[in-house]
């Protein structure tokens, strides 16, 4: 698999995507997905807060649910949240690389994943390719960010290996493979968290991904989130006591 992070101009508030795209982008080949941080996408819709904004009325405005706790992290009592079917802090709202305001998540990620998709099938008349929208993340119990896929288009997001043999022989039972999830990894460590300003990635020879001519359906969409009621670690999240928001 080959990861090839691109650089682009300093991504500004109002710059048009297209334009970035375009311009940044290097000639695509059949069987390629691009990866674009959700942070440029915010920026180019203009998805952002003064950062004069009360950051606690933002998390609730943002998120879907949320634990309060302050043992942690007193100035930010609301550390952990759901929005959009992912556990992430802050309702993914960040400061950095936001030239003095709050970033929030995209307004409707799906919907720009589709448009760059079908984008760049017309601007270098390809079927197979995928696009992928990420932004950071954390694994419990773990330090260090890792990058997580907002929403994708143009590829199945899970590969089954269930009913296929393991090296013994023995068929696999349970054993899937989150693409969505692995490529977001893959492309964050290539593209940097700081003054990298890589916020694209084009990630080709990618073993075991099938490519599919639509966008996502209601299945595949369903498909990327366990309800918490049957996730492992559903005792775990059950035990907080979660508030909803909106």
């Amino acid at each position: 698999m080959l990861v090839t992070p691109i650089k682009t101009k300093k991504i500004l508030l109002g710059d048009s995507l297209e334009e970035v795209l375009q311009s940044s982008l290097p000639q695509l080949q059949e069987n390629t997905v691009v990866v674009v941080t959700s942070k440029i996408v915010s920026l180019c819709e203009k998805s952002i807060a003064p950062l004069s904004t009360d950051k606690e009325a933002l998390i609730k405005q943002e998120a879907d649910q949320l634990i309060y706790d302050e043992s942690t992290s007193p100035e930010n009592k609301m550390l952990l949240t759901i929005k959009d079917n992912i556990l992430v802090p802050w309702a993914g709202i960040d400061e950095s690389n936001g030239d003095g305001q709050y970033v929030l998540w995209p307004k409707n990620p799906m919907t720009t994943a589709q448009k760059i998709w079908e984008y760049l099938r017309q601007e270098y008349r390809i079927k197979n390719v995928g696009v992928l929208i990420v932004d950071s993340t954390f694994i419990p119990l773990r330090t260090g960010s890792i990058s997580v896929g907002l929403t994708w288009c143009g590829f199945k997001p899970i590969t089954s290996y269930v009913g296929t043999p393991d090296v013994f022989g023995k068929p696999l039972k349970y054993t899937t493979t989150s693409m969505v999830d692995s490529l977001s990894i893959a492309a964050g460590l290539t593209m940097g968290e700081a003054n990298n300003q890589q916020p694209l990635c084009v990630i080709t020879d990618i073993p075991d991904i099938e490519f599919v001519d639509r966008v996502p359906n209601k299945e595949e969409l369903d498909s990327m989130h366990y309800p918490i009621d049957k996730d492992m670690f559903g005792p775990l999240l059950r035990a907080g006591k979660w508030e909803k928001s909106k």
